[in-house]
């Protein structure tokens, strides 16, 4: 018998799968490429096991998509308009990935790097990275290290810190897609609470070019659950990016104790829980995901994901007006960003 040849990552050598399991039966799967969540099988009362992550087939997929399937992203997730900010007087121009514009930390973001690991057990497992000064345009060397941990309490806890040795925007998130009810069907089905008064308005290419907007009275609302198909594309804000793809000002304002956010599946024998301690959380209802390789034999279509990615409002570098922390890390300083995904079984 022939020995199968390894399937290699982009720098020359295997992808490393790791898995977590917690005493409640829940198994998670990543993979050092990317720092991505690959699955997630959650247990259901009635003995039946779910998977609620979207995914590729094969390792050798997820550098072929350009949906960033559960990855790790930075610098800076989200998008900077123009690719360019200005800090202490100096314009700062970056590489762009999206037009004129960079998303996710650019071309050869952090989503296509391998990241180290440092340490692994069943439990958790702990990732690094190094960003050298001028990556992607950035200044300044930067760190980064991010921790993926199961609870037994069903709670994928992703944390992300990062230093630097020159100021630098650092925003840092997991670009991971759920779908509750077993990557089968439309997530516009599923139910969906936020707690959030603001939203960010933004132009056809994701870019803000006013400030925050109330909830209050628009489709954006999402205070009260509600089925993300009651109000989808209702009006022109939505309209312009084809769903849902905005940034909404958390009402918990960082407090990890407080959910942010809720998600029903469509039969709602599966719930999830969201917790983080980023001022703002990025709904993408999938418009695009249309012809991205999935898990089974074939594609995607689009809104058959939905993306709730923790983070600080899109294009903050350029809006310091903006009522959050800021995103400008210095010298000395520690980023840290903390997100639990909770799976409430019924």
């Amino acid at each position: 018998m022939l020995n199968e040849t390894p399937v290699l990552a982009p720098d020359g050598q295997p992808f490393r799968l790791l898995t977590l399991r917690n005493r409640a039966g829940m198994v998670v799967t990543l993979m050092d490429w990317g720092a991505t969540l690959l699955s997630a099988r959650i247990p259901l009362s009635d003995g039946c096991v779910r998977e609620a992550l979207l995914g590729c087939a094969s390792p050798e997929q997820y550098p072929e998509q350009s949906a960033f399937l559960g990855a790790s992203v930075g610098r800076y997730a989200n998008r900077i308009a123009d690719s360019r900010y200005t800090l202490n007087d100096e314009v700062i121009e970056l590489v762009p990935s999206q037009g004129v514009n960079q998303l996710h930390g650019g071309p050869d973001g952090f989503d296509k790097r391998r990241w180290q690991i440092i340490s692994q057990n069943e439990e958790e497992v702990l990732f690094t990275l190094a960003s050298d000064d001028g990556d992607q345009g950035y200044p300044g060397n930067l760190t980064a290290l991010a921790r993926y941990r199961l609870t037994d309490d069903c709670r994928i806890s992703i944390e992300y810190r990062a230093t630097v040795d020159k100021a630098c925007p650092v925003n840092l998130t997991n670009h991971v897609y759920f779908n509750l009810d077993g990557v089968q069907g439309d997530v516009r089905q599923h139910k969906l609470q936020i707690l959030a008064d603001e939203y960010l308005p933004v132009d056809e290419m994701g870019i803000p070019r006013e400030g925050l907007k109330s909830v209050a009275d628009t489709s954006f609302d999402f205070r009260t659950p509600k089925a993300i198909a009651q109000d989808f594309l209702s009006d022109d804000d939505q309209k312009k990016v084809k769903g849902y793809d905005h940034a909404f000002l958390l009402q918990a304002k960082g407090n990890v104790r407080e959910p942010v956010a809720r998600v029903w599946s469509q039969d709602e024998k599966l719930q999830l829980a969201v917790y983080t301690s980023a001022p703002a959380l990025q709904f993408y209802s999938g418009n695009y995901l249309g012809g991205t390789p999935s898990r089974e034999p074939g594609t995607y279509d689009d809104w058959q994901g939905l993306a709730l990615e923790s983070e600080f409002l899109p294009d903050s570098p350029n809006h310091p007006e903006w009522p959050q922390p800021d995103c400008i890390l210095l010298p000395g300083e520690e980023y840290i960003s903390l997100t639990e995904y909770q799976f409430i079984a019924r």
